[in-house]
């Protein structure tokens, strides 16, 4: 979670105006991030001042949700709180509560890890991506079942890997519907 997030900050991806969702997120520290991150203003002709925040989805299974809110409540300022949102999700159970193809982001750090979910986390992913969504997803590369899910990733986006940190053994890697390469 740490890489990807150092790469949102470093590599300039500008989350504001956004719609980000968080997968797996444990901690929250990621969706915390975006959160942050995204928080902008612009001025108008006029020279109104408007809020311009990401508005993130912070997710995780039910057992995570009271931990993940605290995390949330301790470390967002209070102004930001409102644009990050702890909702539950199991991934392939219940995808009708999230509206497809609605998110610019999903993020997930550290989440390709038990094979048993890597076709329920594909048909989620499906579900909330549009043709614009761009996934970004940070793991480590350990075991065969790890090539064995970019294989499946592969089967269904356009999956690039974006970075590298050698430093920490961390992959992130760049996914979208289609064969689109452009840059976002």
């Amino acid at each position: 979670a740490v890489v990807l997030c150092a790469y949102l900050e470093i590599g300039g991806i500008d989350l504001r105006d956004r719609s980000v969702i968080e997968l797996g997120a444990g901690t929250g520290l990621l969706g915390i991030v975006a959160t942050l991150l995204g928080k902008g203003f612009f001025v108008s002709l006029f020279k109104a001042i408007y809020n311009c925040s990401a508005r993130v989805t912070i997710t995780d299974r039910a057992a995570a949700l009271e931990f993940l809110e605290s995390n949330v409540q301790a470390n967002l300022p209070s102004e930001l709180r409102p644009r990050a949102v702890v909702k539950e999700l199991t991934w392939g159970k219940d995808l009708d509560n999230f509206p497809p193809g609605a998110f610019d982001f999903i993020l997930g750090a550290d989440i390709v890890y038990l094979e048993e979910t890597f076709a329920e986390l594909l048909q989620t992913l499906e579900h909330l991506c549009s043709e614009q969504t761009v996934i970004l997803l940070s793991c480590r590369i350990r075991y065969e079942r790890d090539h064995k899910f970019l294989k499946m990733l592969r089967g269904r986006f356009s999956v690039y890997e974006v970075h590298y940190d050698a430093s920490k053994d961390v992959h992130i890697y760049k996914a979208q519907k289609g064969s689109r390469k452009d840059d976002f």
